[in-house]
């Protein structure tokens, strides 16, 4: 017998504790269950990072577990929710750790993945389970949760808050000029292989200074890489068309940053996932990930797709013949991606956004 659903759920438990573009992947379909129920409840447990990104979230009590305090932060958490029910609990995070903190909320009703979806034997966790949706992208799964409890309006909405020391700390490193925010590694995972190279970077900053007149804002993290890149790129460009503001931000800051730029180009990884939500135009570089499955998705037809090449080149198979959002492994697998692709499509965004500057000489 199936565990029943709310009909009128008075307080939704959301457990996703990250990465940092999947948690803005995931706000239109809270925003969806805001408009379906306005006076219910929502309580969004989520990891440490991705909180300082989302907070402020207006109608989201947020409650955060650092994954760095492993079961000891586990404990913590429990004690702090051991006086709170959740009418149905959304177990939106397909990794065992999650699933271990599941085990000390108190739910009525829990929902996951199908089984197909349930990576780390998440089924297991979990009472009902969404829809198969074979093929889906990630946002289309989240939104899955929501249509299993009878959402209505799966129209797409963010409204992420950006307040003004953010847009104040935003201008101090942008400046009064129009610029092109560019964000070149990835999050340094274990055989992540998402980064594109500084060579291509550089051509597509003098593309873009020379014939948009949009100089380009490097951004990222502070790690000792990022550092490195963000100098190897600047080395290969005139200096008047590149900052390097790498480090230099924080996140909000950067979705600040994001918000204010002409475009965004960057790999698979959070800033394109931030430009997305917040409607900026982004043109995302793919090789190793399916961007059918993790693209910014409003801006997908604007993607460098070199993932079937990388399938076949690296994988020697068909795309047809792997498993949906299978990655390609492999260190060289973004160097399939030139920087005409990239300068191409830039020029389409911004032509089709109308978004040019008149051009500097050379």
């Amino acid at each position: 017998m199936k565990h029943p659903l709310p009909a009128e759920p008075r307080h939704i438990g959301v457990l996703r504790l990250s990465a940092l573009g999947d948690v803005c992947n995931l706000v239109p379909t809270v925003r969806a269950l805001q408009r379906q129920w306005p006076e219910a409840r929502i309580t969004w447990i989520i990891g440490k990072t991705e909180y300082s990104l989302l907070t402020g979230l207006s109608g989201v009590e947020f409650v955060v577990y650092d994954k760095a305090a492993g079961l000891a932060g586990m404990r913590e958490l429990w004690r702090e929710l051991a006086e709170t029910r959740f009418d149905v609990l959304l177990h939106m995070q397909q990794a065992l750790r999650a699933s271990v903190l599941s085990l000390g909320l108190k739910a009525d009703v829990r929902v996951g993945y199908d089984k197909a979806r349930a990576k780390d034997a998440q089924h297991w966790f979990t009472q009902r389970h969404i829809a198969p949706h074979p093929r889906a992208h990630v946002l289309e799964s989240f939104l899955d949760f929501a249509q299993l409890l009878g959402v209505e309006d799966l129209s797409l909405d963010w409204n992420l808050p950006v307040p003004e020391s953010a847009v104040a700390e935003a201008a101090t490193l942008s400046g009064q000029a129009p610029y092109l925010l560019l964000s070149p590694c990835a999050n340094p995972r274990l055989r992540n292989f998402r980064n594109w190279s500084a060579e291509g970077y550089a051509a597509v900053i003098e593309h873009a200074w020379v014939q948009h007149g949009l100089k380009a804002l490097l951004t990222g993290g502070g790690s000792t890489a990022e550092r490195e890149m963000g100098e190897r790129i600047r080395r290969l460009c005139r200096p008047e068309a590149v900052v390097d503001a790498i480090g230099r931000s924080s996140l909000k800051g950067l979705l600040a940053l994001i918000q204010g730029a002409r475009a965004v180009v960057a790999p698979d990884s959070g800033p394109v996932h931030m430009a997305n939500a917040l409607g900026t135009p982004v043109v995302g570089l793919y090789a190793t990930t399916n961007p059918d499955r993790a693209a910014p998705y409003q801006w997908r037809d604007y993607v460098v797709d070199r993932y079937p090449d990388a399938v076949r080149t690296y994988l020697h198979k068909e795309p047809e013949a792997i498993p949906w959002g299978q990655r390609v492994r492999h260190p060289d697998a973004m160097s399939l991606i030139h920087a005409e692709d990239v300068i191409a499509q830039l020029d389409r965004l911004l032509a089709a956004r109308n978004v040019t500057e008149t051009p500097n000489e050379a």
